[in-house]
């Protein structure tokens, strides 16, 4: 990387100036530096257009050019969506390390409002809903969006929505009015009107000008290189799960099958990807059964394969003590009570015995799916909701699998806390007071609870205590060392990563020894 090109990502990053700072992301709008994509977008004025700094066209000349941090800036602006580079393919920005609290807020109701479970929930008024979430006022919630975005919540979330739906329309045969639903438009009026004062086109029209180039039900999901795409197809395969989940580490394919719930109604069915690393993207096909609610799966399964990560300010963490991080990803989940039940299922076994037990679970208390697709075989079977395990003989028919009874508590009390007891295992969760929730549970201690903070919640910085690859990794065992003192050693060289130590953690496992840590 050249010494310009980490100036410009400086000024982009930490700011010296508006004039500074736009002049540094023309020159990413120039080189379509994918370094950039989801960071920022660029309105062009002789057009009406915003872009993704990565778009094909011509670059336009610079004093056409006004840049925002956020597509609905652009949106509020009075510019429309490209639809050649697609913003809703961009990928959406994390900074977890930075310290303004402002900023902090704003990035975990961003994340709020990029969920399409959260504002179909349909409990509440969405703004009154998400500033309860974070314990804030709904004022001092659009105070912040004013000062750092000069938009409001729902504006943005107006946003999200459009773009939503703008996918839908271009990637999908969904009928019109299913599209307003899935994308959170409470009538097909309302949609109509809000593409029309937005976009300036009837949904119909935006669909017809992808007609000739789509493929009919695939959704292109987008990611910010490098990532390493063996490794996480590597650590996805050690780990799938018979009769739920199949990955084709040669073919790049991964497929899974799913059950959702959203707004009341269950949805249930399966889901495949196709990566295409070369183009930075991966094709995404579902089944009838989860067309209505194709946006949430779309999030659960950017989270499970982490591909909002910003592996620039990951890398450049890690990289000087722990070579080889570069293109890492955090494998995450699309079920948080799933992988915490096989968190549980998996301590203190190997990976494939942890494997073979939750087949032994899925098979027993799972339904099957509802519509098995015939090229894809081996999804059979949907992974049982929390409720399945509290009833009556759950307990026995555990132990009837070979879950030692410690662990069939630890089962039976994690699908009471997720059921009855408010326990939320989602990426918008506390960290915190999800930790401690979890480990009040019977037979859940802090490593359990680190490893699903890490995968569940989304946890950049999980640090699971204890772990015997890690210990052998960062502080061998010695006579002269007790396992307090290692561990105390394997934390001050860990502190050198914070806050990605999660990546850490998964580049460590791949080099050390991948068959011996958890499910």
């Amino acid at each position: 990387m050249s010494t310009t090109r980490i100036t410009d990502a400086q000024a982009l990053t930490e700011g010296h100036g508006p004039a500074c700072a736009d002049d540094a992301r023309y020159r990413a709008l120039c080189s379509r530096d994918r370094r950039f994509d989801g960071r920022f977008f660029a309105g062009v004025t002789s057009t009406g257009i915003y872009c993704r700094p990565v778009c094909a066209v011509r670059t336009p000349r610079r004093e056409h050019c006004r840049f925002f941090d956020h597509a609905a800036q652009a949106e509020q602006a009075g510019f429309r969506p490209c639809l050649r580079c697609r913003p809703e393919l961009a990928p959406a920005e994390r900074p977890w390390s930075t310290l303004d609290a402002g900023d902090i807020l704003l990035q975990h109701a961003l994340r709020w409002l990029n969920d399409p479970q959260q504002h179909l929930a349909g409990d509440g008024p969405t703004l009154a809903r998400l500033a309860g979430h974070l314990g804030v006022t709904d004022r001092h919630l659009r105070r912040v969006f004013a000062q750092h975005l000069g938009v409001s919540p729902l504006q943005v979330l107006q946003t999200r929505r459009l773009l939503s739906a703008k996918q839908l329309l271009t990637d999908t045969d969904l009928p019109v009015a299913e599209v307003a639903l899935a994308a959170g438009f409470g009538s097909q009026r309302r949609f109509h009107a809000a593409m029309r004062q937005h976009y300036g086109l009837p949904p119909l029209q935006i669909r017809a000008s992808r007609a000739r180039t789509r493929q009919p039900g695939l959704v292109w999901l987008g990611w910010q290189g490098p990532l390493d795409l063996d490794g996480l197809l590597g650590f996805l395969a050690a780990r799938a799960l018979p009769g739920v989940e199949t990955v084709d580490r040669t073919g790049l394919r991964y497929a899974r099958t799913l059950r959702l719930t959203v707004a009341g109604r269950t949805h249930a069915g399966w889901c495949a990807l196709q990566f295409e690393p070369q183009r930075e993207r991966v094709g995404l096909m579902v089944s009838d059964g989860l067309l209505a609610v194709l946006p949430v799966v779309m999030v659960r399964l950017r989270a499970l394969l982490d591909l909002d990560a910003d592996p620039v300010a990951m890398a450049t963490a890690l990289e000087p003590t722990l070579p080889g991080a570069a293109g890492l990803r955090v494998p995450g989940t699309v079920n948080g009570f799933e992988l915490a039940l096989r968190a549980i299922l998996g301590q203190q076994v190997t990976v494939a015995a942890a494997r073979t037990l939750a087949g032994r679970v899925v098979q027993a208390f799972g339904d099957p799916c509802p519509d098995t697709p015939p090229a894809l075989p081996g999804l059979e079977r949907l992974f049982p909701p929390a409720a399945r395990f509290l009833a009556p003989d759950a307990a026995e028919r555990l132990g009837q699998l070979g879950v030692v009874r410690q662990r069939q508590r630890a089962i039976v009390a994690l699908a009471e806390a997720v059921e009855h007891g408010g326990l939320d295992l989602s990426p918008h969760a506390r960290v915190d007071t999800t930790i401690a929730a979890l480990q009040a549970l019977p037979g859940i201690g802090p490593w359990t609870a680190h490893y699903i903070a890490m995968r569940a919640l989304r946890w950049p910085d999980a640090w699971p205590p204890g772990d015997v690859v890690l210990l052998e990794a960062l502080a061998p065992r010695s006579p002269g060392l007790s396992p307090r003192e290692r561990q105390r050693h394997a934390d001050a060289v860990a502190a050198a990563w914070q806050p990605w130590r999660s990546y850490a953690v998964i580049r460590l496992w791949a080099d050390h020894s991948p068959a011996s840590n958890a499910s």
